[in-house]
This record gives C-alpha cells, structure tokens and sequence, in this order.
C-alpha cells in the first residue's frame, strides 16, 4: 500500500473561513489563555489560526493517503508563521499543498503546506503540519522537508532565560474539542482511549502547543501577541488532564537563531512531572 505521489507540489482548492470573535474567546477560554487581546476578543490566540485550515488540510491528506490508514496517524510536527494577527472579523482563505512524502523503515511522514490568505491576497498565516503514519514503509519518497527547527543538547547548554509551569485541568480536552473542532474521542472518551493503546484520555497535542504560545508572549514578548512571528514544536509524548507541564525557553543566537536584527529566537522543550520531554525541538521567534 502506497502514497499517491502525482499529489505532491499541487495546491488544493480554497476552503474560506469566517473568524468570529466569540470562538476565538471561546477558544482562549479553552487553553486557559491568560492574554487580555485574546480573552477579550481582539486577537485570535496564535494556534487558533490550525481552526480555519482543517477542512483544506484533511483534503490534501485524503488525495494522498489510502482512506483504510487514516486510523494510523500521528500527529508529528506544527509549525505556524505569523505574517499578523488573525482578527475576529477576518475572511481567510487556506489552500493546502503536499510539499513532500518521506518513507522511512516504521513508517511515511506526509508534509503539508497550508497557506491563509486575506481578500487582498495577502499571507496571514503559513503553516507546515508533518503527519506520521505507523507500518506504511512501503514505496518512495517525493518532495520537501519541513522547515527545520531543531534543538540540540548544545543549544540547552546555558541556563533558561524563561520557564513556565501550567496546570492541565482535568475537563481541558472536553473544552478544548468544542472550541477548536477536533472531536476525536481519544480525547473525550476514556474506553476508546484505551481501546487503541493510549492510558485513558490524553490532551490534544495543539492545546497544549497553545499553552505553550501563552507562555512563549508572556515571558519573551511581554504579553504582546502581535510580536510573536514563529512557534514550532515536535511532539514527543501525550499529556494527560490533571498535569502540570513545566517549559524552558534558551535564547538562540548567530546561525542557531537565523534571523534578522529586529527578530530574537528561542528555542523551547516541555516536559510533565516525571521529567519526559512532551514538546520537543520547540521555536520561538519574537520581533523587537
């Protein structure tokens, strides 16, 4: 069982999205967002810019993958580049394209471009959502990689310039679901949970991404969303409700931070209480 290659490098068709400003509070709500811009509706928490793209990136990913896997997927990497905020109000328009497919020994990873467009054309938000799917090391590889954000042990080298610790509440996943869409019963329904290997219910991996951008404006840009540009995460390990989650922040510098003079870049690593690393390879990049 292979992956329809011919998709590779061809934008899918427009999917318009309408932001309204009570499911963007709802979702800040729902991350348990502490930001005034977010909780009162005048920006879009970051991460909620994955709500206007999900129906132009399950496309691309059913023109590529056999509709008997989908089952098997991860959810592997994100990483969003904001061009500005997304505003309650805004008419977005996201076209989704397979940048690439790599085949490795336990299984493919499909990158997925998704671009957000306002009316004028203009780019809001560029996305790259790199999926897994388990046991398909069948066929070739075709394409792009993602753009890479790696955190290596040397970058972690000196003390953290920030470090956050949140509490995952016990009813976060059931909030998280309805505000952002994604109704996947792993993360509402203990019996199914366990059903396909996990512990019980477990937390969406963009919730907590989205904890993770709160405490990335709070600590490195002071509260101030519209100077966040980047966040990139791997993740690692499932979280699961009733945690606590710790984030370390190391500031970036020369050819590790790759960016221009008015940008500073971060990278960041999440663990839970026993110290195992749940958002791995995390980037942060903050304008002046």
């Amino acid at each position: 069982m292979t992956f329809d290659l011919s998709t590779v490098g061809r934008p899918g068709p427009p999917h318009e999205f309408t932001i309204d400003a009570e499911r963007t509070t709802q979702y800040a709500a729902a991350t348990n967002d502490p930001i005034p811009a977010h909780r009162d509706g005048e920006f879009a928490p970051p991460v909620f810019a994955v709500v206007p793209i999900w129906d132009a990136n399950a496309e691309a990913l059913a023109s590529l993958v056999p509709p008997e896997v989908m089952l098997q997927v991860l959810h592997g990497e994100q990483d969003i580049h904001l061009y500005r905020p997304v505003r309650p109000g805004d008419v977005l328009t996201s076209r989704a394209t397979i940048l690439g497919v790599h085949v490795k020994p336990s299984g493919t990873t499909p990158v997925v471009r998704i671009d957000t467009t306002d009316p004028n054309g203009d780019l809001v938000v560029r996305q790259y959502m790199v999926t897994f799917f388990r046991g398909m090391a069948d066929g070739e590889s075709a394409g792009e990689a993602a753009p890479p954000h790696r955190l290596t042990d040397e970058m972690k080298a000196g003390a953290p310039v920030a470090e956050t610790t949140q509490a995952i509440d016990e009813d976060q996943t059931h909030r998280y679901a309805v505000a952002s869409g994604d109704l996947n019963p792993i993360h509402t329904d203990d019996e199914v949970a366990r059903s396909v290997g996990l512990p019980g219910i477990i937390n969406h991996g963009l919730c907590t991404m989205a904890f993770t951008s709160w405490a990335a404006v709070t600590e490195l840009a002071d509260a101030d969303p519209t100077r966040l540009r980047r966040l990139a995460v791997r993740f690692s390990k499932p979280v699961s409700p009733g945690e606590k989650i710790t984030t370390r922040f190391w500031a970036l510098s020369g050819s590790d931070a790759g960016v221009g003079a008015d940008t500073a870049a971060y990278g960041f690593e999440t663990t839970d209480p026993s110290g195992d690393v749940v958002v791995k390879d995390g980037r942060v990049e903050i304008s002046s």
